[in-house]
């Protein structure tokens, strides 16, 4: 019995899209906030693109069965910034941005491919794997997108909503912010609370990708029509 998220042949692909999409998403943190004066990622080893640096065991094991995972967090000192608020709020969107723009990328290698004729082919093997591998890749860096954007502890969307509230609740919120593992777990594995909250965010993953795909089609103009494009667009999302 397989309890992965993902089927055992294709897990290759997972790790390897989740390396790359983790790594940047935590080098996106550090290196922003080392543009902005704050050295403590910088000091701790975190703005380096090794994805030792970065990966949480954990969170990789739990994308691996949910779907969707984390890293390790980026250690911001918001009192460096000259502007707090704004720098530390940039600085939290450079991951799940980061993400998208990766997503992005993988849609450019698919156009790519299809308008030099490469992916016309379905059934050669090696293009077969290709095309399993750039679904994955632009399905997961969607998904990790979406999912840092959920406004609990210890994800990027909490930390952005909290830049926004006023002081008073900024105390409150940190004086709970230990429920919010405990507030995720209950909606990730209750399946009415996740049908109602999870499911509708990463529904969003098929019209951000159709969005990419209209923005990547409009750079290419006319292209060689290919199976490969349908598929991408309809797989897992």
């Amino acid at each position: 019995m397989n309890f992965l998220a993902y089927p055992l042949s294709e897990l290759p692909f997972v790790i390897l899209t989740m390396l790359v999409a983790f790594t940047v998403h935590e080098f996106a943190h550090a290196w922003t906030a080392l543009k902005f004066g704050d050295t403590t990622a910088y000091e701790q080893g975190r703005v380096t693109l090794n994805p030792m640096a970065h990966l949480d065991l954990f969170g990789m094991l739990f994308l691996l069965v949910a779907g969707f995972g984390w890293a390790k967090p980026v250690p911001v000192r918001r009192s460096r910034f000259k502007n707090p608020r704004l720098m530390n709020i940039l600085v939290t969107a450079a991951g799940p941005v980061s993400n998208l723009l990766l997503a992005f990328a993988g849609l450019l290698v698919v156009y790519a491919l299809v308008a030099l004729g490469v992916l016309d082919r379905p059934s050669d093997g090696a293009l077969a794997t290709i095309t399993t591998f750039l679904n994955y890749w632009v399905h997961i860096n969607i998904v990790l997108f979406l999912f840092n954007l959920i406004p609990l502890p210890p994800l990027d969307g909490y930390r952005i909503v909290e830049e926004f509230a006023p002081l008073r609740w900024r105390v409150r919120m940190a004086q709970n912010e230990q429920w919010g593992i405990f507030i995720f777990l209950l909606l990730v594995f209750i399946p009415p609370l996740s049908a109602a909250t999870i499911g509708p965010l990463f529904s969003l993953s098929y019209p951000i990708a159709e969005g990419m795909h209209g923005l990547v089609s409009s750079l290419f103009g006319s292209h060689p029509e290919s199976p490969v494009l349908p598929s991408l667009f309809g797989w897992k999302f």
